[in-house]
């Protein structure tokens, strides 16, 4: 069981549960899955992008990314329907937590001038969206192997019902939310 595991069930659980009054344990807001999306837009042009880019997704996920596809064409971007324009990785279970983990304790305090993230990126629902802008903010990716600088998305799927048992629930495992 992950660190992050046994602080849900010892101290997140009987604190959301006082806060909220929650009569059963199903109603208890909990951490479903996180998504890592990072778009290769550049990929239209030149598919090395791509697999440098998966390659990284895989290194810092510890998990084999899966190709996104264009949905339809955009004349402007010159993308057509069906193209590879980016990969992601559903993160579940214990993969999951470790990956938040590492996340928590040593990837974003290495940011430079970090003063924490931003409360307002919820969506209604409970789910919470950070935004990177480079890879090599992760201890795994070395900088000599990167071919290009990019960002990624990484999405909080939550089961809570508001934004505020959301960012209570994220708090909790310790996010570093701004003040």
């Amino acid at each position: 069981m992950n660190r992050l595991q046994e602080k849900y069930s010892k101290e997140i659980v009987p604190s959301l549960r006082e806060k909220y009054n929650y009569k059963s344990v199903m109603e208890l807001p909990k951490l479903d899955k996180i998504v890592v999306n990072m778009g290769v837009g550049d990929a239209t042009s030149n598919s090395k992008l791509l697999d440098a880019a998966i390659e990284d997704l895989k290194i810092i996920t510890g998990q084999k990314p899966v190709i996104t596809k264009a949905k339809k064409a955009i004349a402007g971007f010159k993308v057509r329907e069906g193209q590879a324009i980016g990969c992601k990785v559903t993160l579940r279970g214990a993969n999951m937590y470790n990956f938040l983990d590492k996340l928590i304790s040593i990837t974003l305090p290495r940011v430079r001038d970090f003063r924490g993230i931003s409360p307002k990126s919820f969506d209604g629902r409970g789910n919470y969206t950070l935004g990177l802008n480079e890879q090599l903010i992760f201890s795994e990716i070395e900088y000599d192997n990167v071919v290009k600088v990019r960002g990624m998305d990484i999405v909080f799927v939550t089961t809570a019902k508001t934004n505020e048992e959301a960012l209570d629930l994220l708090k909790g495992f310790g996010m570093p939310f701004k003040k």
